[in-house]
């Protein structure tokens, strides 16, 4: 039969092999996400906005959109905010962007302008939901401006907030796809 030695040989090409292929697989999963940031920051050039894209998680936009609408932004700065338009801003201790419409423009001589929110299936205007002693947003506090949304697609992202185990199982499934994933 087959010498020990050759048998030997054999073990370790296998094992070389599988080094290769594990080095192979890692590297590849290093260019899907540097892939992936790279598009990221792509996009917040090209719109100007530092978050191209946002997910709506509440109902207050309802119905122009839904919990779990993908929206794209863009947020060029010599572009005029209008009443009627929907923008996405950040508040001051606040983590999460709000997705409201601008209801109200107050526009000073020198060409300021300063705006006031209102999500569509909302009673009162955000005047609650800005900081303390602030009536108005201002152009610094907007992220980005709705330009079109895909519906539902960002679901996902709301599963995986209300459902942390829910990420950390899909994280798994897919770093184990990647790393496992035979190549044809």
């Amino acid at each position: 039969g087959p010498s020990p030695r050759a048998a030997m040989d054999l073990f370790g090409d296998l094992r070389r092999m599988n080094k290769r292929q594990l080095y192979y697989q890692v590297l590849n999963f290093a260019m899907i996400v540097s892939s992936a940031l790279m598009i990221w920051k792509g996009l917040i050039v090209i719109t100007g906005s530092e978050s191209p894209i946002v997910v709506v998680l509440s109902g207050s936009m309802e119905p122009a959109f839904h919990r779990g609408d993908l929206l794209f932004l863009t947020n060029f700065h010599d572009d005029p905010i209008r009443a009627g338009e929907i923008v996405v801003f950040k508040v001051e201790g606040r983590d999460i962007p709000i997705v409201h419409r601008v209801i109200k423009i107050h526009e000073k001589e020198n060409g300021n302008i300063k705006f006031l929110t209102k999500g569509d299936n909302n009673e009162v205007d955000d005047r609650g939901l800005y900081k303390e002693g602030q009536n108005w947003l201002e152009k610094k506090d907007v992220v980005g401006r709705a330009r079109g949304f895909l519906p539902y697609v960002g679901m996902v992202t709301i599963i995986m907030n209300d459902y942390p185990k829910f990420k950390y199982a899909l994280l798994a499934v897919m770093g184990a796809y990647v790393l496992l994933k035979r190549e044809s």
